[in-house]
């Protein structure tokens, strides 16, 4: 059996972090580890060393955007696909930009389990990019600024 992908799970919301590592953890592919500090990230991701990182926008202290921008700065860490996770947008407004906003790929909250491992394998398989491949990752402000619409 192949080893287990390691997926790191960035957010600041401890009972979302705790049931999304134990769903994913279900599924018997993947070893995930929590970490519920922004600013403490950085380090947790040298330690741990994930395949990819589950990065939630809009955190106390460092928002997920500050936080991959820290990682794209050390050559550890910068190749490290990274899936930013939102509650500012709807599934609807994720599709309208193919899951994507400024380059980065994004799942929006409440997250849908089988949407999520979707993009987890599809990030997983596709070569390492950086998060700001296509410019800086987008701010909090930013995504909060896609989803008030009207």
């Amino acid at each position: 059996m192949p080893d287990k992908k390691r997926i790191l799970i960035v957010d600041d919301e401890e009972r979302f972090t705790r049931i999304l590592r134990l769903n994913l953890g279900c599924t018997g592919k993947y070893a995930v580890r929590t970490e519920n500090s922004a600013p403490n990230a950085c380090g947790t991701v040298r330690e741990f060393r994930p395949d990819l990182i589950l990065l939630d926008v809009m955190m106390p202290g460092l928002d997920g955007g500050e936080v991959a921008a820290q990682l794209q700065r050390h050559p550890t860490t910068k190749d490290i696909p990274v899936v930013f996770l939102t509650a500012a947008v709807t599934n609807e407004e994720l599709t309208s930009h193919q899951g994507r906003i400024g380059g980065a790929p994004y799942v929006a909250k409440p997250v849908e389990l089988k949407v999520l491992i979707d993009c987890i394998e599809q990030n997983l398989a596709g070569p390492p990019r950086a998060a700001t491949e296509n410019g800086p990752s987008p701010t909090a402000r930013q995504v909060a600024g896609l989803g008030s619409r009207g």
